[in-house]
């Protein structure tokens, strides 16, 4: 997905959170309510377009000669990873009868028909719709009603329903978010275990994110999910149970998901009636932290436990369950699996009982990476955390090594209180395992893909197809610039050259310097960049020569760029701000109200779109630098701050310590240079603004409840 495509997918996230949300406050209703019923809108608005795109590649076929035609039966349809959904249950039949009184009941209907037709579904699906305000039900059906969504791929309907479990995780519903792992940390523990056949198990699977995103690993391979895995996944939560169910039939996936407590049971068996323990291919799972309730006697001779308990309180409950889950995670696994899993921080380093349960995976020679995280990266807890990685078909060379990799420097600020990977970052920390790995092509291939969408991006500044509607970046906003300084011209020819205005007045002539030079300027240097890059080879040497001798200087000319149109625009309104408060005053004076406020935001608006698509150019010349500039010659090495290769007998050392910042030391901090101010208090402004509705909206129930308890 580019990078434009993604964008305009966020603001349709946003929006539609925004509208799904103010319908849950004028609701009354709490988060948890809301939780299920939303998302079942969410998945029967994409079960329709994925029967739709279905339908009309069957009768395609059947027109073609590819295919008989004869009545359509479910299997037609499960081949294209869709429903065959009842007419009932179209979402097209809804919006029919959504102003209906009975509206509620029509969606109850729907979900018990599509129930009845595909069993992995059985009583999973949300039926609390009679129970809800009629209107409220007609907003929400209508919101996902727009002519985009109704075109919209499997691709972008899994990230909306992806997007909004996240936001309900934020808000604190569903135990408190716990049923959803951040994205980031899913990606990187696919990215590193790569589950691509075979069995894939998930014990802690909570709303089934790891399934999701071993899928979209597989698909990207341009392989067929259902044809080269088979889920399995435990939950001990009905309501999540019942998320995973949804969010797998939203992405065309299914799985063999069980209620259980995975501490005391283990309910699946594979097809052959062998258990699922020992003859998993991949394991992966963000189990709950620090758990001290498990009983004792009920695990202490469990065959799944190879590395015993890590100890035993007064009150006959294991110490901390975090050691039951490293100990299950390497026994599920074939002798070549491999496993990744979320844990707390905590427990790669503490001491007595739990170091001896440490020590004994890593005397097997299985543990293979481990990875530290930086808090704030969970959407309802601060905490650190790490990533542990297993092999247990390592090759002998790697065997006696453990490699630490501390990613706590690497992040991108989602909200104030909220850390993600940008998808570029995930790609950097993964490529430094793949050195480790010796898989040094894979490690150039991203070198040199990084340097090639930084061209992409840079061609784009001058016309971007992909934007909606396309746009030509520069141009716009040097037509609007010059669409401005025209018509204000005028009317700061009237202003006086001297007063107290005067040293304003000539700041702001000065620092509003024609930026139409530097933007030909950096035409020219483009053209020259897109010529050198079809003469650069892929291999490192020559990712590293073009950079060297053509991208760097080129991203300084951007940045410098960047830089001029902000304070050109910035210099410009407040001459036009100083224009309007002199002029106001002059009761002979026309000033062209209307004309003045469009020019103004459509300059405005032209240069976020221009300096977000120079900012760009930026973005992807800093990622391939932050490889070269780490691995110069595309072989793996020890990078203080980043990581180190240990061996067991440095590990034994520590007493065992599997953390990664105790052995690859500090690193030097980094500066951002590319600081946008307009964007920076846009955001500050609008956060305010957030928090000011919060504020009021919190009044108004205060004084509600108030009122309430005085009567």
């Amino acid at each position: 997905m580019s990078s434009t495509a993604l964008a305009e997918l966020n603001k349709i996230e946003a929006s539609l959170w925004e509208a799904a949300d103010q319908l849950r406050a004028n609701s009354k209703l709490t988060s948890t309510e809301y939780c299920m019923p939303v998302l079942g809108v969410i998945f029967l608005r994409h079960a329709s377009n994925r029967y739709d795109d279905a339908l009309a590649a069957i009768q395609a076929d059947q027109e073609a000669g590819r295919s008989p035609k004869r009545k359509l039966v479910a299997a037609d349809f499960k081949r294209r990873r869709a429903l065959m959904l009842p007419p009932q249950a179209h979402y097209r039949h809804l919006m029919d009868v959504a102003s209906s009184p009975n509206i509620g009941k029509a969606l109850v209907g729907a979900m018990h028909a599509i129930e009845a037709d595909f069993e992995p579904l059985l009583n999973q699906l949300p039926k609390e719709y009679d129970q809800f305000d009629a209107r409220l039900l007609e907003d929400l059906l209508r919101a996902f009603d727009t002519a985009a969504l109704r075109r919209a791929s499997g691709d972008v309907f899994g990230r909306i329903y992806e997007y909004f479990l996240m936001k309900f995780a934020m808000q604190g519903a569903q135990d408190n978010g716990e049923f959803f792992t951040p994205p980031s940390l899913v990606q990187m523990i696919v990215n590193l275990i790569e589950p691509d056949h075979g069995v894939v198990a998930d014990l802690a699977c909570g709303s089934g994110g790891m399934f999701v995103q071993s899928s979209h690993f597989i698909e990207h391979e341009g392989l067929d999910t259902m044809k080269r895995v088979t889920f399995y996944g435990q939950e001990k939560t009905p309501s999540t149970i019942r998320l995973a169910k949804m969010n797998l039939a939203v992405h065309g996936l299914e799985g063999d998901i069980r209620a259980a407590n995975t501490f005391y049971e283990d309910e699946h068996r594979l097809p052959d009636s062998k258990p699922l323990w020992g003859h998993c291919d991949f394991m992966m799972a963000n189990p709950p932290f620090n758990v001290d309730m498990v009983d004792a006697t009920r695990v202490k001779d469990d065959r799944r436990l190879p590395f015993g308990l890590p100890g035993v309180n007064k009150a006959g409950k294991v110490g901390n369950a975090n050691y039951l889950w490293i100990s299950y995670f390497h026994s599920y696994l074939s002798p070549t699996g491999r496993a990744g899993f979320v844990m707390s921080s905590q427990a790669s380093s503490a001491g007595h009982g739990e170091a001896e349960v440490r020590r004994k995976p890593v005397q097997t020679g299985a543990v293979d990476v481990m990875v530290a995280i930086r808090p704030n990266f969970f959407y309802t807890r601060t905490v650190p955390c790490e990533l542990w990685f297993y092999d247990r078909g390592k090759p002998a060379e790697r065997r006696d090594t453990v490699l630490m990799l501390d990613a706590r420097q690497v992040f991108r600020k989602v909200t104030r209180k909220i850390y993600d990977f940008s998808p570029e970052q995930l790609a950097d920390l993964t490529a430094v395992v793949w050195l480790y790995r010796g898989q040094h092509e894979r490690f150039e291939a991203l070198v040199a893909q990084h340097l090639g969408h930084a061209v992409q991006v840079a061609q784009a500044c001058w016309r971007d197809e992909e934007a909606a509607p396309a746009c030509e970046p520069l141009e716009d906003f040097a037509r609007a610039w010059q669409a401005l300084r025209t018509l204000m011209r005028p009317y700061v020819a009237l202003l006086p050259a001297d007063g107290e205005h005067s040293a304003v007045l000539a700041d702001c002539t000065a620092a509003s310097t024609d930026p139409l030079a530097p933007i030909e300027s950096l035409r020219q240097a483009t053209d020259e960049l897109v010529a050198q890059h079809a003469k650069a080879a892929p291999s490192i040497a020559g990712s590293t020569t073009f950079h060297r001798d053509s991208l760097l200087s080129f991203a300084d000319q951007v940045r410098a760029l960047s830089i001029q149109l902000d304070h050109a625009t910035r210099a410009t309104l407040r001459l036009l701000d100083l224009a309007e408060k002199q002029l106001a005053a002059q009761a002979d004076a026309a000033w062209p109200t209307r004309e003045i406020g469009r020019a103004r935001k459509a300059l405005e608006a032209a240069r976020g779109v221009a300096v977000e698509h120079l900012k760009w150019v930026r973005h992807f010349q800093r990622h391939a630098a932050w490889l070269i500039e780490r691995f110069p010659e595309a072989r793996y090495r020890d990078v203080q701050g980043l990581c180190k290769a240990v061996t067991r007998a440095e590990i034994e050392a520590a007493d065992w310590s599997l953390t990664p910042g105790r052995y690859v030391g500090v690193a030097a901090v980094v500066e951002e240079e590319d600081f946008d101010f307009i964007e920076a208090m846009r955001s500050i402004r609008s956060e305010l603004a957030a928090l000011d509705n919060d504020a009021t909206r919190l009044a108004v129930a205060i004084q509600s409840k108030l009122m309430e308890i005085a009567a």
